[in-house]
């Protein structure tokens, strides 16, 4: 039976935004969703999108990290440092009730490891990096590659922002910062990793799945019209 969003505890409302959603608007349905969940109008969901290109930098930052030719960034609210969104890279930000932070950063990194295994990539976590990793070859001078990133934040106990996963993005955007704040690191895709492109589109289902199961839920589809007249 489908579930009843708001109505039952163990489900997850899954609203896709599509393509080419501009940072500023996801953000702000992201607060007013965070409100509506705190308030205990909204049940558990998240939100499934790829953004247009833009440089983020959450409270960590470091000057240094910021692209140094002028190309705008936007701060903003969540933990981690400055990194990069655009087409090719799945963003998920699930607005969701938490007890745990740390079991909490845990399942979406798994969700990302499980949802490379699923096309064939050994994605796996490194200590004192957060997100998950491609793992190098000292010996050919190869580094460890970043394969999606976390960046959160939790108030009143309730989630926003989360996880973006490379899929098929260009790596170039990477140049002009310090991703993450790890400068003796690389940045790949699941593209890049297999050597066939893997689009977005490809890997939305697969990452819905992955992530209702990593939080214990079961999804369902709900269209953000819908989901705005809450």
């Amino acid at each position: 039976m489908r579930p009843i969003h708001g109505d039952d505890p163990h489900a997850l409302a899954v609203v896709r935004l599509g393509v080419d959603v501009p940072y500023e608007q996801a953000w702000s349905l992201q607060r007013w969703m965070h409100g509506k969940r705190v308030a205990g109008e909204l049940g558990d969901a998240v939100l499934i999108l790829e953004h247009a290109p833009v440089y983020t930098a959450g409270r960590r930052t470091l000057p240094g990290d910021r692209p140094d030719d002028g190309t705008p960034v936007v701060d903003v609210d969540r933990g981690g440092r400055v990194t990069w969104h655009g087409p090719g890279q799945l963003v998920a930000y699930p607005i969701v009730a938490v007890t745990d932070v740390t079991r909490y950063v845990c399942a979406l990194e798994e969700t990302m490891i499980q949802v490379c295994a699923d096309f064939g990539v050994t994605g796996r976590r490194v200590p004192g990096r957060p997100g998950v990793w491609a793992a190098g070859d000292a010996a050919l001078g190869l580094p460890d590659r970043q394969l999606g990133a976390v960046g959160i934040r939790v108030a009143r106990g309730v989630t926003m922002h989360g996880f973006a996963l490379n899929c098929a993005n260009d790596p170039r955007w990477f140049n002009r910062i310090t991703p993450c704040g790890l400068a003796d690191a690389g940045v790949s895709s699941l593209s890049a990793e297999t050597g066939r492109r893997i689009v977005v589109e490809e890997v939305v289902p697969i990452a819905e799945k992955r992530l209702a199961e990593a939080l214990g839920r079961e999804p369902f589809d709900l269209h953000e019209e819908d989901l705005l007249r809450r």
